[in-house]
């Protein structure tokens, strides 16, 4: 059996804990853990939606990420020093809020934004991934929030969704890769799915070499398993059977 430099083999992640209620004041608070990759992931419910949705009856969701500080081998700067944010930044920040918008029917959320404040305090790859998987639990705990304040009559959130990042390393299809693979991965792709195995979204990009339509198949099987345990865990984590 081929084993990585860290000796997981090829469809095996890396370790994965999601601790709730991490920090006090949230309506939903997640730290998540990949691996060495580390996110905290807090839901904040405003009374009010954006004004292109007013009056539509409907709510919003929406997301922030950001590197904090020594979050990386190096010192991250943050972004209001920087005074704009980056193109990677801005990326992920609408991936993130798309996932979980399609994860849930706005129509059931009222006049109501709920933000999604995703920072790395760690990373050591699939930090977007990681990020999308904490914040949809981050999201539930916020959600029923809501229910009990009797903001929202009913659950919005239609299913669960995660993502994982797979790829090809020294020609051997991988999941879950931390920085030491993807930093050298001949393909990169995240795959982001719901529980019902429909795709929300799929980023794959030849890095080194391209790559073919049975690589590509053997990638998506991955990604899927890789997606329906961390739901597993997700839902684990919320005590859902």
């Amino acid at each position: 059996m081929t084993k990585r430099f860290d000796g997981r083999t090829p469809e095996q992640m890396r370790e994965v804990t999601i601790v709730r209620n991490f920090t006090k004041y949230a309506e939903g608070s997640v730290l998540i853990s990949v691996g060495n990759t580390k996110v905290l992931c807090n839901a904040t419910v405003e009374n009010k939606v954006p004004h292109f949705l007013k009056d539509q009856g409907k709510g919003w969701i929406t997301a922030e990420y950001s590197l904090l500080p020594r979050s990386t081998h190096t010192r991250n700067t943050r972004e209001r020093v920087k005074g704009h944010t980056n193109e990677r930044v801005t990326e992920i920040q609408r991936l993130i809020a798309r996932t979980l918008r399609a994860a849930v029917d706005l129509t059931k959320l009222g006049d109501h934004t709920i933000w999604l404040d995703c920072d790395v305090i760690q990373a050591d790859g699939g930090t977007r991934c990681a990020s999308i998987t904490g914040a949809v639990v981050a999201l539930y705990d916020a959600i029923n929030w809501m229910i009990k304040k009797k903001m929202i009559k009913k659950n919005p959130l239609k299913c669960f969704a995660a993502a994982v990042s797979v790829g090809i390393v020294k020609g051997l299809p991988v999941t879950d890769l931390p920085y030491e693979e993807d930093s050298i991965a001949d393909v990169d792709m995240n795959v982001i799915m719901n529980e019902n195995g429909d795709i929300l979204e799929l980023q794959g990009t030849a890095e080194g070499n391209t790559f073919t339509k049975d690589e590509f198949d053997k990638l998506y099987q991955l990604g899927q398993d890789g997606v329906m345990e961390l739901i597993r865990i997700q839902k684990e984590a919320l005590n859902i059977k």
